[in-house]
Formats: C-alpha cells, sequence, structure tokens
C-alpha cells in the first residue's frame, strides 16, 4: 500500500469504485490456501469486469499451477519483492492474464521510510505491528514457511528503531514485534557481537528502550528452542516490554517433537516457562498446539495433555496437521486420520478453555493500563480494549465501562488511547473494567 500510494495510486473506499482488486493470500495449510482461491472466486462474482490482482504467499508458492487453473485472477504476484507491485498493478491493468516474476526481498531496503513507520496502517486502533526478520531456519519438518519465505533474514536495529519512532510519533501506543521467530533475530548477521551468541533480539530491545515515552513493546513469536534469556533482564528493568510471550511448544510428545525436528521436550518446555514466571510474576504465555502430526499415537496425545496441565498456559490455539507439498513430513506415516486428530483438538480446547478461565481470576481487582480499540455504546460509556495479557484479535477482551470518571468530552476514551482501569470481573475468557483514570 505504501509503494503504490507513493506511486500515485488511491486506496478505494469501496471496491465498486476501484479500477484494481487486490486479494493477498496465505498458501501455509491447506484450509488458508482454500480460503484465499476462495477470495478471488468470491470478488470475481460480485465484480465480473474489473481486474483482480492475486498477491502474497499463494501466488508465491503456486505460482504456475494458479496461472493455469485460476483464469479468475488477472494476474498473479508473490511476496519476494514488494516493491514490484507498482509494476505489477499496472500490468494487470494493461496486459493479458500471466504472472510476474520476483525475486530479491520481502523486507524494506534500508532507509525506505515510506515502506516502514509512515506506511498505512490496517491493525487496532493504537497498535501497529514491525516485522523485525523474515523466513525461517528452523526447518520444522510440517512447515512450508521456508518454502515461501525463504531462509532467515534479519533487519538492521538501526532501521527497527526508526521504523518504531516513526510510528511512535504517529500516537501508536503499543509495537508489536513480529517475524517467523524473532527469538533468532539477527542470527544471519555475520560477525555481529551480542549479548547472547547467535541472537540480536537482547541488543535490540536495548536499543528500542532508549525510545522517549509511555508506550508497550510486545514480542510475538519466539521459537522455545531459540528462547534468548537476556531478554527477561531487559523487560524487568523497563516496564514498557509487556511480559508476554508467544511460544509455539507444538506439542509435549518427545518422539513427535524429535519428528517435528525440534530440539525441546517437556521438561524443557516447562522449565522455560518456570524461569520465566518466576521471574516475572505476572508473565503471560501463549501457545500453539499441533494436533494429528503423522505417528501420533494415544500415548503422544496423552502426553500432549499431560503437559498442557502442568503448563497452565493463558492462551492456547490449536490447529490439526496439514500434509503440504514438498516438506519432510509430506511422506511421513503412519497418518492419523482428520476425523481423529479433530477430535483431539476439540479436546484439547475444551480443557483450555477452564485453563484460560483460571489464569485470568488473579487479574481480577488490580488495576492496570488499558488500550481502547473500541466505542461500543458512547452513551452507556461501554467500550472494547485489551490490557497487556491480551494480545491483538487473538485472545480475550477487556470489556471496558466509564462510570464518569473520565468525562465524554475529554475523548480519553477515543480508539487508539490509553486509560488506567481496574478489572472488577470476568465473564469467560474477557475482563471487565472500570475506568479510574488518565493512564
Amino acid at each position: 500500500m505504501a509503494c503504490l500510494n507513493g506511486a500515485g495510486w488511491i486506496a478505494a473506499e469501496d471496491a465498486a469504485d476501484a479500477d484494481l482488486i487486490i486479494i493477498n493470500s496465505c498458501g501455509f495449510i491447506e484450509s488458508a490456501k482454500q480460503e484465499s482461491i476462495n477470495a478471488v472466486l468470491l470478488w470475481r462474482k460480485r465484480y465480473p469486469d474489473k481486474k483482480i490482482l492475486l498477491a502474497g504467499c499463494l501466488a508465491q508458492r503456486y505460482a504456475k499451477e494458479l496461472a493455469e487453473s485460476l483464469p479468475e485472477a488477472d494476474l498473479l504476484f508473490g511476496n519476494t519483492d514488494l516493491g514490484g507491485i507498482i509494476g505489477a498493478a499496472a500490468q494487470t491493468l494493461g496486459v493479458e492474464a500471466g504472472v510476474v516474476e520476483t525475486g530479491g526481498r520481502t523486507l524494506p531496503a534500508e532507509g525506505e521510510g515510506s515502506h516502514t513507520g509512515n506506511r498505512p496502517l490496517l491493525s487496532l486502533p493504537g497498535s501497529a505491528y514491525v516485522k523485525i526478520n523474515e523466513g525461517c531456519n528452523n526447518r520444522c519438518t510440517f512447515c512450508s514457511i521456508p518454502l515461501i519465505r525463504g531462509s532467515l533474514r534479519s533487519r538492521s536495529i538501526t532501521h527497527v528503531f526508526a521504523e518504531c519512532r516513526e510510528l511512535l510519533g504517529r500516537g501508536i501506543r503499543e509495537l508489536c514485534l513480529i517475524g517467523q521467530d524473532i527469538g533468532s533475530y539477527g542470527k544471519d548477521f555475520s560477525g555481529a557481537k551480542s549479548l547472547l551468541p547467535g541472537s540480536l533480539l537482547p541488543d535490540l530491545l536495548e536499543a528500542l528502550s532508549e525510545l522517549k515515552g509511555d508506550f508497550w513493546v510486545r514480542l510475538l513469536y519466539i521459537h522455545p528452542d531459540n528462547f534468548p534469556l537476556p531478554i527477561l533482564d531487559i523487560m524487568e528493568r523497563d516496564k514498557r516490554f509487556l511480559p508476554y510471550f508467544d511460544l509455539p511448544f507444538q506439542h509435549g510428545s518427545e518422539k513427535i517433537l524429535a519428528a517435528m525436528n525440534r530440539r525441546g521436550n517437556a521438561e524443557i518446555y516447562l522449565n522455560l516457562i518456570k524461569t520465566i514466571r518466576s521471574r516475572l510474576p505476572g508473565a503471560v504465555i501463549r501457545s500453539t498446539f499441533l494436533l494429528g502430526f503423522p505417528g501420533e499415537t494415544e500415548d503422544d496425545f496423552r502426553a500432549l495433555l499431560d503437559f498442557q496441565d502442568k503448563a497452565r498456559l493463558d492462551w492456547l490455539g490449536c490447529f490439526t496437521y496439514s500434509r503440504e507439498e514438498d516438506t519432510p513430513a509430506y511422506a511421513m506415516k503412519p497418518r492419523v486420520p482428520k476425523k481423529l486428530a479433530a477430535e483431539r483438538k476439540r479436546i484439547v480446547e475444551e480443557r483450555q478453555i477452564s485453563i484460560s478461565e483460571k489464569q485470568m481470576d488473579p487479574f481480577v481487582g488490580k488495576d492496570f493500563d488499558v488500550l481502547v480499540e473500541e466505542a461500543v455504546d458512547e452513551e452507556e460509556g461501554l467500550y472494547l480494549g485489551r490490557i497487556y495479557c491480551q494480545a491483538p484479535e487473538v485472545d480475550g477482551a477487556a470489556v471496558i465501562s466509564d462510570t464518569g470518571t473520565v468525562s465524554a468530552g475529554d475523548r480519553h476514551l477515543a480508539p487508539g488511547s490509553m486509560v488506567r482501569g481496574r478489572v472488577v470481573g470476568r465473564a469467560g475468557v474477557d475482563l471487565e473494567l472500570k475506568i479510574t483514570g488518565k493512564s
């Protein structure tokens, strides 16, 4: 969007007014691939005469196949050279269907400010995602990300710092650092001196701690085998770095973890959780579990349930194994029937509900900063937002009520603002807050 804006293109509020419809796609697992294709079919049906450009991971991974089998898309554009979108958009309007051959990088080049802190933001008010690295070297046997995104490539600390500074200057209150594995940030820098051999994530956080102002920094997706413990020292000193950790453990069976090409086991991962929680009281941990990986037996499933009970994860997402071409696990046997994998997923998710509810109970009766996201009913003083234990879109919400402490005319409850509130109750996994004053 930043590239197109800079080239003179104007984003339409309504697709009916657009000359070109760009559909961003995912190619990670089968359900995401089907969702992306369905989106193309839907928009083609709605607007049969408009040009449609299919962009993103699915277009990158299956360019030739889709060019032959998906005539509903006028052009395919991958994800390796985002600056090429300008030529691709122009090509879509001017020539016959085809594929744009992309090459180069997925991260903005140093100095491309228009693609960083000044870019259009599609995230929730007050929050922004900052990609610090791209690609992955972990090579989990089930994962297609290296096939789509390539090997690890990190941005420089200087570049990330500049983007974060620009975003804070725009009024952003929450910076969400993202990547396929941000624990590996900087491992691709040759000869780099780091606080932790191989990882420069602690160095990046040290640099960001020099930024002035009242804001949050949230770390999303750290591979548990690559967790850089020195970041806990920084979080102890600077409370703006939220004690929220997204650690995709994936399983609790040592046999299955080894088959996934992961180095950890239940004991190692439980010790990591214990270390985090002992160092940072109030730490919140989100994870993901993968059910139905080839060879997963009832004993393996029971090991996962045992790990779930002991880990007491605050938040958990589950998905069933998707057999992806060109990944090592594609040929692994025995395969777990999809129906059985789905049933195991259901069991884990149901068990997690009560765990997450109990994990939220200690927040009741305490005061927290609240990032306001949506005004549900301004007349009644009802809003939705998040406190530090809730990441954007994936966790529970903070249901906020203003009892008059903050005047309506003061507009301190505008989406994107931050106020102070007390958690007065829990409704399921959501928290109920009363506003107590300005943040």
